[in-house]
């Protein structure tokens, strides 16, 4: 009876052991075993069996990961304090170096990313920060790839994903852009009124060869304005029309004066050719 419970409890202890030894590996993970601390090739998916308590297994999950930077405290090179974060996409690529080299890849891997991410920060203005992540991204990537190649992991993005920057730098930004754009309207409004101005000379040089186009011009616009009923109408004259009178104004002013004052305006005197005639008219009566 005796040796009926030992056998049980063999054979008990046999099964446990058994399913213990068999480890199944998923088609994304590889498995990285020690035999006695001696490293093992590594394990490929699949059903694998190893000796309990002689072997141990270490698991990589060859997947891309995620990780998120925290923010991180920044000062630009044209002295700007911002608060930065990015996301690191990353994958094992070398089972066996990520376990032998490092002892965990993904804080190893976010640490780098975060001393990376201030010191090429540090390095870039806030207008560079701002508008030309692209080239950050591409630096922060190749400065994490190479220090994390070593240890079996491949950096594959690295993207900034806020930049937050104080509100009176915000305010500063945006009289700015305001500045800017006001520059850029006055500019535009200068450039309209000088084409118009060349425009309106060659209207002019051309209406000036013929008198007659500038009358139906007046004419035009004399429609135009009675089309709208307004109350006041303004119309212009054109300088040769009344050039003549603008010629004798000096003379009705004289004129008016003088009628004004009670006095007779002056007379003409008499041509040089005129005074002997009269004087011989006088000597003969």
């Amino acid at each position: 009876m005796t040796w009926q419970i030992v056998l049980g409890v063999v054979a008990a202890l046999v099964v446990v052991l058994l399913i213990s030894s068999v480890k199944i590996l998923r088609e994304y993970e590889r498995g990285v075993a020690f035999r006695l601390g001696r490293l093992r090739p590594a394990l490929g998916p699949g059903v694998r069996l190893l000796v309990p308590g002689l072997d141990k297994l270490v698991r990589v999950d060859l997947r891309v990961v995620t990780l998120t930077i925290p923010p991180q405290e920044v000062i630009t090179k044209d002295n700007v304090p911002a608060r930065v974060n990015a996301v690191v996409l990353f994958q094992v690529t070398d089972p066996v170096q990520s376990v032998m080299a490092v002892e965990n890849h993904a804080v190893a891997t976010s640490q780098i990313a975060q001393t990376t991410l201030r010191s090429v920060v540090g390095r870039a203005d806030l207008d560079t920060l701002l508008a030309h992540r692209a080239d950050l991204n591409e630096d922060l990537a190749q400065s994490i790839a190479a220090q994390t190649a070593p240890w079996g992991v491949q950096v594959n993005v690295v993207e900034i994903k806020d930049v937050e920057i104080p509100e009176a730098m915000q305010r500063a930004m945006a009289r700015e852009a305001e500045a800017e754009r006001e520059r850029r309207a006055k500019i535009i409004n200068a450039h309209g009124e000088l084409q118009a101005s060349e425009e309106l000379r060659q209207a002019a040089d051309t209406l000036s060869r013929s008198p007659a186009s500038l009358q139906l011009r007046y004419l035009q616009t004399l429609l135009e304005l009675g089309a709208d009923q307004n109350s006041t109408v303004v119309f212009p004259l054109p300088i040769d029309i009344i050039g003549p009178f603008l010629g004798k104004l000096p003379q009705l002013m004289e004129t008016f004066n003088g009628r004004s004052n009670g006095t007779s305006p002056p007379r003409e005197r008499p041509s040089a050719d005129e005074t002997p005639a009269s004087t011989e008219r006088d000597g003969h009566g």
